[in-house]
């Protein structure tokens, strides 16, 4: 949400799209109405399971005036990544992403747990019960790399200008 308020900070409505059939998407909406609160934006939420539901959203969103997006996780969104950026291309709304997956395909940003290390993470777990551990002794833990990346031919598209210290922090910039 605070990428999203650096890239559209005009923005006064920023939509949230959750695929309802996702785990994650009561949370999600619950941490994305919270942070459009802190950061003095309305939040609307829109959810859609389907092809038909995801583009009768966008136009919903537009229609609405929305000025930025977040889209939501989930398998079935990101099989469905080429749809969801070309249609926030259509519409012309700023959007930012849950996986690397989105920003190479086009979209304009992706903010995602690195899916290198929690990789790596699973085959220190592997190698843990092949020594021997039990798995219900081990910890639960919690992602701590993240990947930012940033398309900026995209950008460009959009008219926006991505601040230079964003492109600093990102781990990978897509001219």
């Amino acid at each position: 949400m605070e990428l999203l308020h650096e890239l559209a900070p005009n923005a006064a409505v920023i939509a949230v799209l959750l695929d309802p059939s996702y785990v994650e998407s009561e949370v999600e909406s619950r941490d994305a109405e919270a942070a459009g609160q802190k950061l003095g934006r309305r939040v609307m939420v829109v959810k859609a399971r389907s092809e038909n539901e995801i583009d009768a959203g966008f136009t919903r969103i537009a229609q609405a005036g929305a000025g930025a997006l977040l889209v939501g996780g989930g398998a079935y969104f990101t099989s469905k990544r080429y749809l969801l950026v070309a249609l926030a291309a259509r519409h012309a709304i700023p959007a930012v992403y849950t996986s690397r997956d989105y920003a190479t395909a086009g979209g304009l940003i992706s903010y995602s747990t690195s899916f290198t290390g929690a990789y790596r993470q699973a085959g220190v777990f592997v190698g843990r019960i092949l020594k021997g551990s039990k798995p219900a002794d081990l910890p639960v833990v919690q992602p701590t790399k993240f990947e930012l990346v940033i398309n900026l031919g995209t950008a460009k598209a959009f008219g926006i200008s991505v601040p230079l210290t964003l492109q600093l922090a990102a781990n990978e910039v897509i001219e």
